[in-house]
């Protein structure tokens, strides 16, 4: 009976040439693949050497699922899915952890003397010989996915070992766990996989990988357009090895799992440099690890390109064209406060005038324009950088952000010497800027001397040109929200629908709002007289400054964005 059960799996799918194209014919005419695709798979089999399935995943022209569901028909095999899985692995004598793990096997039930597994390839018959062996059962195979087996196998896995090491603990092993992480981040199946995570963000967009450890596994996130989607799934038993990979390609201390860490990773992805900022920090599951995309070939470092509105930017390029002076860029992390600064450094004609930045990190490097990495680690702070470059002789200075009141005090000090200084600060709205400054210790009668202006910035998504969809908005709509007195009559705006392009969002890219407030005679008096921020905001309304709201209710008129949208991203525009 053994014998007969073996046999019936015994043709390896990998191995017998007239196999191959069966699986792929079942695809075809299941309609998940063209049969040209299919002809370029064959091709790309010959030369990879591996399962025809596992070639069309890589590819990426079909999913596990698809894959898994036409081999069960191939094959005569049932397919479990992860709901089939027992709640309790049943013990069988004989079965190793290890060769469970090595060969992706699950044993599903023993009934009178036949086990019932769960096996990612269930084909192999050598492995189904060596369970039979193993056991002296009679061996009944059952296909499942790779990852669902992976996924159970691991969840009894962690519970045995989450009071033996949590990162935390200095055993007298901790090296040979270390040389452990190295040899698992260095196997094929982690680098394939962290290439394949990191390459996913050309595809999607992204600006941000999030791995986030939990009891479950590693969670890979992306954040595309400044909102965060879900990605992959890491099992257990692989997360602490493609985190160190990561911290591998960051040059970072594997070893240290308690600590904060910061780091850099320069790779190539599909054509394009991508720079990667890495932070890690440690968490009650272990460590969770953010990339930062940096993806030179994608920023456009072009202020009219930039969500500007005309008058505005007129503005904003007469406060640039000052000899001297402090203007500010404010806004939450991630709302292209940097970018806009760069843009505007980019504008200015470098082989003209000395530029030096303090930066961290150095996200561009710009041509003509010396930049400074600050390094906390030897006392390299802003505060001092900025001391020794006043001695440099520049004419701009571009300060990365003023975190302090030594930075503040130095850079008004700066913007009184005939220096032009650009910085950022994480206020939610420009006239929020004058108070953190004065917060931070800067005299009122200093801030109005020195300082010609604030943007306050944020990025909205934008709509899909593919699918948006017109409509009327009611009177009351137009009303509450304010779009009356930007809405053309007659004229329709947009709201998100969802495609394909858009990966059913309604929204791809974004652009930025802005509102800049100048510091004319009547501001200056106001700050003198120690007014609050909202008291400053009415007050530059009523000298003629859109708010972000506004110029966000002037992009929905003109289509480019949504109401619901500029509702999301202004409704932190208070600095009270």
């Amino acid at each position: 009976m053994t014998t007969n059960t073996i046999s019936a799996v015994a043709e390896p799918w990998g191995d017998n040439a007239a196999l191959r194209p069966q699986i792929g014919e079942l695809l075809v005419q299941a309609g998940k693949l063209s049969a040209r695709d299919l002809d370029r798979a064959l091709s790309a089999q010959q030369e990879m050497g591996s399962m025809l399935g596992r070639v069309l995943v890589r590819l990426g022209l079909v999913s596990d699922a698809d894959v898994a569901q036409a081999l069960s028909v191939q094959l005569g095999i049932p397919l479990v899915p992860a709901a089939g899985f027992p709640d309790l692995m049943p013990e069988v004598e004989g079965l190793l952890p290890e060769f469970l793990q090595a060969n992706s096997i699950y044993p599903l039930r023993l009934v009178n003397g036949e086990l019932h597994v769960a096996m990612a390839v269930p084909q192999d018959a050598f492995v189904v010989k060596a369970l039979h062996l193993a056991t002296g059962c009679v061996i009944r195979p059952h296909l499942a996915l790779e990852s669902d087996i992976e996924k159970a196998l691991a969840e009894p896995v962690e519970e045995a070992t989450d009071d033996e090491d949590d990162g935390f603990g200095d055993g007298s092993d901790g090296g040979d766990f270390v040389e452990h992480l190295k040899d698992l981040a260095s196997e094929a199946p982690v680098i394939r996989l962290v290439n394949t995570i990191i390459g996913r963000v050309i595809d999607l967009r992204a600006s941000d990988i999030h791995l986030e450890p939990f009891d479950d596994g590693l969670h890979v996130r992306y954040r595309v357009d400044g909102v965060i989607h879900p990605g992959e799934l890491v099992p257990p038993r692989l997360s602490a090895a493609v985190n160190s990979r990561v911290k591998l390609l960051a040059h970072l201390d594997i070893a240290e799992r308690r600590l904060p860490q910061d780091g850099r990773i320069k790779t190539r992805v599909k054509g394009r440099e991508l720079d990667l900022r890495v932070s890690t920090v440690p968490t009650v599951h272990g460590e969770s690890v953010v990339m930062r995309v940096l993806d030179r070939a994608s920023v456009r470092l072009e202020l009219e390109k930039m969500g500007f509105e005309k008058d505005t930017l007129t503005r904003f390029n007469a406060l640039l064209a000052r000899p001297h002076g402090i203007l500010l860029v404010t806004g939450p992390t991630g709302s292209g406060k940097t970018t806009t600064l760069y843009a505007a450094l980019a504008k200015i004609d470098a082989s003209a005038q000395k530029i030096i930045t303090v930066e961290d990190p150095v996200e561009y490097q710009l041509e003509g324009i010396n930049q400074i990495q600050v390094h906390p680690q030897i006392n390299l702070t802003f505060a001092n950088a900025l001391r020794s470059i006043l001695r440099q002789d520049p004419d701009i200075i571009m300060i990365g952000e003023m975190r302090d009141g030594e930075t503040a005090q130095i850079a008004v000090q700066s913007a009184l010497t005939g220096h032009l200084v650009l910085s950022t600060l994480h206020t939610n709205t420009a006239a929020g800027a004058v108070i953190r400054m004065q917060d931070m210790g800067v005299e009122s009668y200093l801030i109005t001397s020195s300082v010609n202006g604030v943007l306050a910035q944020r990025l909205v998504r934008t709509l899909c040109s593919h699918c948006k969809e017109p409509y009327e908005p009611d009177a009351e709509v137009l009303e509450r929200t304010g779009l009356l007195r930007f809405a053309v009559p007659g004229k329709p705006i947009y709201r998100a629908r969802g495609c394909d392009q858009c990966r059913d969002t309604g929204y791809r890219g974004r652009t930025g709002i802005h509102e800049l407030l100048t510091l004319d005679e009547p501001m200056r008096r106001a700050i003198i007289d120690g007014l609050d921020a909202n008291a400053l905001n009415a007050l530059a309304a009523q000298g003629g400054m859109v708010s972000l709201h506004e110029d966000g209710l002037r992009k929905v008129a003109a289509g480019v964005t949504t109401l619901d949208e500029i509702a999301r991203v202004t409704q932190d525009q208070s600095d009270a």
